[in-house]
């Protein structure tokens, strides 16, 4: 399906739209230039016979590669990318793109000198004391980070220590910046409760979280991104699929707790990384697995529209109303009755305008 107007402005007949909670009956959604209107007038029309109208979807977790990522996120309806860790000139050329997925980073990450990721990601990337929180975190925001990922590890396996972590987050949150952890244990998710992190993504396989450390998360606001296709993945290229089971245990015990929980994948083209979840396919893949752990399919897609949208201050978008931004994804099949739905893409715009797939 495609649609355009002289006026710019297109109107989505007989939709039935996913409001958060259910399914409205069939109406009527106009798309006035970027935005979502309430004037049809003039409107192209399509009648879109009683299909399903979601907002577009929220990849809460992906590392872009090249100019090419954003177009393969949307094609899957994944209008909007998070970014938790790319070279700031990769990202830079893609802001502010049209038609296609709006990207969001973190720029470089902030890692400890002797763990994996430090390895990995090299000295630009390294923060070895406190005393260096400063100029870590205006580095990354000089050069366009939307909020701050800092990598976690348990104690004495090289990542920062307790103090450089605070001051981090401290030095962060002066500057109105979000803080998004990365910790894959619970000695880390410890660590990034003591910080004061916002965000942690990944969840523990092998372990199960601590129901202090729940309660703690909960009590204090935290949300998390559990990266279940990315987790799935690590089980099996480590040759224990079973721990797995530990994952999807974790998530159902935050969504018990009240945790918010945000649909991420850790899609991403990187050399030397055991899993490489697909941009834009594997957000279907997470949406499955988010259910498989306790969600209700309404739940699942909350967390790839409304709630990242909500965590991470982007109040433009998560939703159909008049004003926000007309990211849509139109579907063949309820996905509310099974998750598996999302896949069943008819149409998606971004910002207005129609995606090629």
């Amino acid at each position: 399906m495609t649609s355009s107007s002289s006026a710019g402005r297109t109107a989505l007949d007989n939709v039935r739209v996913f409001d958060g909670r259910s399914l409205t009956e069939p109406t009527t959604v106009v798309i006035d230039g970027d935005r979502i209107g309430s004037d049809d007038t003039g409107a192209e029309r399509l009648d879109a016979g009683g299909a399903i109208l979601l907002p577009g979807f929220i990849d809460a977790h992906v590392h872009i590669h090249d100019a090419q990522t954003p177009g393969l996120l949307a094609a899957h309806g994944v209008t909007t990318g998070l970014d938790m860790a790319s070279p700031a000139e990769v990202v830079a050329e893609l802001r502010n793109a049209v038609g296609t997925s709006d990207i969001r980073s973190a720029g470089m990450a902030i890692v400890g000198p002797e763990g994996m990721h430090g390895k990995f990601l090299g000295e630009p990337a390294i923060i070895r004391s406190a005393d260096q929180a400063e100029s870590a975190v205006s580095q990354r925001r000089s050069t366009g980070s939307d909020y701050i990922k800092l990598v976690l590890e348990a104690p004495g396996d090289g990542g920062p220590d307790a103090a450089t972590a605070k001051a981090v987050v401290a030095e962060a949150h002066a500057r109105d910046l979000l803080v998004v952890a990365h910790a894959t244990n619970p000695a880390a998710y410890i660590m990034a409760l003591d910080a004061g992190v916002d965000i942690i993504t990944h969840v523990p396989v092998v372990s199960a979280l601590p129901q202090a450390v729940i309660a703690r998360l909960a009590a204090e606001g935290k949300v998390v991104v559990p990266t279940l296709t990315m987790m799935e993945g690590m089980s099996a290229a480590h040759g224990i699929p079973e721990a797995f089971a530990d994952a999807l245990a974790n998530v159902g015990a935050l969504r018990a707790a009240g945790v918010p929980i945000l649909a991420g994948t850790d899609a991403n083209s990187s050399p030397g990384v055991p899993v490489n979840p697909a941009f834009g396919a594997s957000l279907h893949h997470e949406l499955e697995l988010l259910v498989r752990a306790g969600l209700s399919p309404a739940e699942a897609l909350d967390a790839a529209t409304a709630l990242p949208a909500k965590h991470f201050g982007l109040t433009d978008r998560g939703a159909i109303a008049p004003g926000l931004r007309a990211d849509l994804v139109l579907l063949d099949a309820d996905p509310l009755a099974d998750i598996t739905a999302t896949t069943r893409i008819r149409g998606v715009w971004s910002a207005g305008i129609p995606v090629p797939r």
